[in-house]
């Protein structure tokens, strides 16, 4: 019969669904939870019908669940085309072809389909966690394979083979990770959704858009400081500068840049390395002022700029001075953009600020502003009242309510009103320090916007008026300054020390991940090249180094495999050395050839030694086969009738 068309065994079935069942689990921490749902059933009724022995479900039933599933995913996604539309169909078309798998071929175009979903977890996410997942998967597909070759092998028997195959393939594994050429930039991109999915700063600002990233507990970027991290008041990260205004809405102007900075840096600096999550966005972070890099530019308004959108994680160094003065000599064009506002929008703010100017003192203006605001009461809150197109006026007197972005565009809304350039600044505020491994998390829930003000003689100066109504901000974090009852993100809570501590210690296990893992690039490679002596490598190098690596480990797993050579033990040695002086009279022993037939063939052709050669025969076969243990006694004696013999 061909073993193809064989029927498959309950516990084969068995271990197929449970294979299924683990590659599964990570899809539903990012598709929708009715496909997800729709999987685990589909998974569930094949393992309940093998384990009571009950008959697959007819296949005609298969056709109308496939296409609920299509459905499904075309409601979730608004396409079927894409990177996570086509995942979340291949995570349905597993449990599906489970279900219509009637004989081994069936098996093995599973299996097929669970490396494909292997495959696709890599292009959502390469998290320890996923790696791990595919890792346990990999070991169960083997052992599955192995399996299907003999149905007469044991689970626990099948695992050890596949933990034996996978530990062979570990070396060659490090040799390609370690050897192979760096490739930049993801391999996967889609037309329709290759960077969707990512969260974080926008190059516009209403209200509310940064309230929403407070609800992400997602990680921003890392910084590795070369010292002390800076005070919680100095940890204001720089994104996109904000300038021009419609009464609603905050958008950038059109900004130059360049590889030097438009000041001359000055004072203390921090000096630190950041790894930036991808962003899609061509911003890099850092802090207040950072000095020339060579992994962006700098724009007229001191923002860092990647050359190309942040597709990938990033790493880069930077310095910044954080008591620099900048825009001593700001052009009169940017300081007028810097002043302009609808005219026909919020009317009572315009009308409160102009009262200001009879101030001559700018910075008198901006106490003014600063005071009145601590005095409306205002409220910090993460889920602020919807605001209608005087949003500035609607939140300073009436609903009060606001957060971060709303107090940045009020503040700079006076200050424009009472004759002082003003422009909005977003970004991130404050950062967790990780005590396991060292390194200053930022994460999407410090989003933050804030104030730039213009001054005579002093620059650009910032002013955070969330932080000048609620100083608790700054110092401890949004968990202190959002009111009672206020639902509180779960990574700002404070009130869980064990799952604080579980979390420290998983995210700095994820950024050794990032950093030697999926930050092995070029630079690191080269890097790790030169600290074991291979200062200077070129891609044909690399070639030669692999070539040479692999054909040493297939000639070690050559070596190990080929048949073992028998090795005489003393007894033997010692019957060896007749064998030897008989072949050089020309009458050697045949490999299959007893010692006794051996003394018989010899006695023929040598009457003369025949008794003495029948007499050492049987006394070697009698020690071989006879004696429970052999003395050094009898090894003595039989070489010394060997060494006597006359031949």
């Amino acid at each position: 019969m061909n073993t193809g068309q064989r029927s498959l065994p309950r516990p084969l079935l068995l271990q197929l669904s449970a294979l299924a069942a683990v590659i599964l689990l990570p899809f539903t921490l990012f598709q929708p939870i009715a496909v997800s749902a729709l999987s685990a059933l589909l998974v569930g009724w094949r393992a309940y019908t093998a384990w009571h022995d009950r008959a697959a479900p007819p296949k005609w039933l298969l056709v109308p669940l496939a296409l609920a599933g299509v459905g499904l995913t075309w409601l979730a996604y608004g396409q079927l085309l894409g990177k996570l539309p086509g995942l979340a169909i291949l995570s349905l078309l597993l449990p599906l072809k489970l279900l219509e798998s009637r004989d081994l071929r069936d098996a093995r175009a599973a299996l097929l389909l669970a490396c494909f979903l292997m495959m696709g977890l890599f292009l959502h996410a390469q998290t320890p966690w996923v790696a791990l997942c595919v890792g346990l998967a990999t070991l169960g597909v083997i052992s599955s394979l192995a399996r299907i070759q003999d149905e007469t092998v044991s689970f626990r028997h099948s695992a050890r083979q596949a933990l034996s195959l996978c530990g062979q393939g570990v070396p060659l594994m490090i040799v390609l990770f370690v050897l192979f050429p760096r490739v930049s930039g993801p391999l996967w991109g889609l037309p329709l959704d290759a960077f969707g999915g990512m969260t974080g700063l926008s190059d516009h600002m209403s209200p509310g858009t940064i309230s929403t990233l407070i609800e992400s507990g997602e990680i921003a970027f890392r910084a590795e400081f070369k010292g002390p991290p800076p005070p919680p008041s100095e940890r204001y990260w720089r994104g996109p500068v904000l300038t021009n205004f419609d009464g609603r809405e905050w958008t950038q102007r059109w900004q130059a840049s360049s590889l030097e900075p438009p000041y001359e840096v000055e004072g203390p600096v921090y000096d630190y390395v950041m790894t930036m999550e991808a962003s899609n966005e061509r911003w890099l972070l850092a802090l207040d002022y950072p000095a020339a890099t060579p992994e962006g530019r700098i724009s007229d308004d001191f923002a860092l700029i990647s050359r190309q959108p942040v597709r990938a994680r990033q790493r880069y160094a930077v310095q910044s001075y954080p008591q620099t003065r900048v825009g001593m000599e700001e052009s009169a064009r940017a300081l007028g953009q810097s002043l302009r506002l609808p005219p026909d929008r919020n009317p009572r703010a315009l009308a409160l600020a102009a009262q200001w100017r009879a101030l001559r003192d700018p910075a008198e203006r901006l106490q003014q502003a600063l005071g009145f605001m601590r005095k409306q009461g205002l409220q910090y809150t993460l889920y602020p009242p919807l605001l209608g197109d005087n949003s500035v006026d609607e939140f300073l007197f009436d609903s009060r309510r606001g957060f971060c972005e709303h107090f940045a565009s009020a503040f700079v809304v006076l200050m424009r009103a009472a004759g002082v350039p003003a422009r909005v600044v977003t970004g991130y505020q404050g950062g967790e320090l990780n005590p396991i491994d060292g390194t200053l998390v930022v994460r999407q829930s410090d989003a933050h916007a804030w104030a730039e003000v213009w001054m005579p003689r002093r620059g650009w100066v910032r002013v955070d008026p969330t932080a000048a109504t609620f100083p608790q901000r700054i110092d401890g974090g949004i968990g202190q300054t959002l009111g009672a009852g206020e639902p509180l993100p779960f990574v700002a809570r404070q009130d869980w020390p064990l799952l604080r501590d579980i979390r420290y210690r998983w995210e700095a296990l994820s950024n050794t991940w990032n950093q030697w893992v999926l930050g092995y690039n070029t630079s690191r490679q080269s890097e790790l090249l030169r600290n074991v002596g291979l200062s200077d490598t070129d891609w044909r190098m690399l070639v030669a180094l692999m070539a040479f690596a692999i054909a040493g480990w297939m000639s070690w797993l050559a070596w190990r495999s080929w048949p073992a050579r028998h090795r005489p033990d003393a007894l033997e040695r010692v019957w060896r050395r007749l064998v030897r002086r008989l072949r050089h009279e020309g009458l050697p022993q045949h490999d299959w050839e007893p010692a006794t037939r051996y003394a018989q063939r010899i006695g023929r052709k040598r009457p003369d030694i025949a008794d003495e050669i029948r007499r050492i025969a049987e006394r070697y076969a009698t020690l071989r086969y006879g004696a429970a243990t052999v003395s050094a006694a009898d090894l003595a004696s039989l070489r010394r009738d060997i060494d006597r013999l006359s031949i």
